[in-house]
């Protein structure tokens, strides 16, 4: 587990690249983080990912940059489709690919805001599978989604922020024909995947819109459901997703 840098264009920009024990080569995943950015939390996914048997990277679209003078213009970049964060994803993958360690096989995983930058790179760049955890469905998902990679989704329905969004992004890509498995847990809220916990200032706000910190008793089986989704179109090991 290594602070690394990643080639986009002619900048070297900062990732987290967490690398599984035992020899490969390995299928690979880019996660992106949620709105606070590349913190322990996410690192930790990152490592979670590397005890399945994925290389895993976590790009920091923020370079460094305490997220809240980033979050803005991130934001906009995801709900836009369009920007630097998108070229870095792009070039996330490219890299992963091109190691000697990687199968060649590439999925993307996004948690929050990063869950909508993965629901459009699904469909826009060469990944083989994607994962979108409460992620921001894109304007016209029927549309955009057409061409994806098969998409599992996590939603919580205690999330006021998504409300209804299991259901359209499950039309969305019936509509669209691309291979999906989407699941809301009615008991479960904002980021239950993961121990996110937000800014003291921000947490009463965010206990009652997203439910924040509620539902984690249904993370295991989550977890279970999506490794199972990934495994099957990346090929990775059946280790615990415990």
């Amino acid at each position: 587990m290594a602070d690394i840098t990643v080639p986009v264009g002619a900048r070297q920009r900062p990732a987290y690249l967490a690398v599984p024990e035992g020899e490969g080569p390995w299928p690979a995943v880019v996660i992106v983080f949620e709105a606070l950015g590349g913190v322990a939390d996410m690192r930790d996914q990152a490592d979670r990912f590397a005890a399945q048997g994925y290389l895993a990277v976590l790009p920091d679209l923020y370079d460094g940059a305490p997220w809240y003078r980033c979050i803005r213009k991130t934001m906009l970049e995801m709900l836009r489709r369009r920007g630097p964060s998108y070229d870095y994803i792009e070039a996330a993958r490219v890299w992963l690919a091109g190691r000697e360690d990687c199968t060649g096989k590439v999925g993307v995983v996004g948690f929050c805001m990063g869950g909508g930058f993965a629901l459009v790179a699904a469909a826009r760049y060469d990944f083989q599978a994607a994962a979108a955890n409460y992620g921001i469905l894109p304007r016209h998902a029927e549309k955009v989604l057409e061409g994806a990679c098969p998409i599992v989704a996590s939603y919580g329905g205690k999330d006021n922020s998504l409300r209804g969004a299991a259901g359209k992004l499950e039309r969305a890509l019936t509509i669209a024909g691309v291979t999906h498995d989407v699941k809301e847990y009615p008991g479960a809220g904002h980021s239950f995947l993961t121990g996110t916990t937000a800014p003291a200032p921000l947490m009463p706000v965010a206990k009652v819109v997203l439910g924040l910190g509620e539902g984690r008793e249904f993370a295991p089986e989550a977890w279970e459901r999506i490794f199972g989704f990934l495994d099957g179109h990346l090929g990775a090991g059946n280790e615990s997703t415990m």
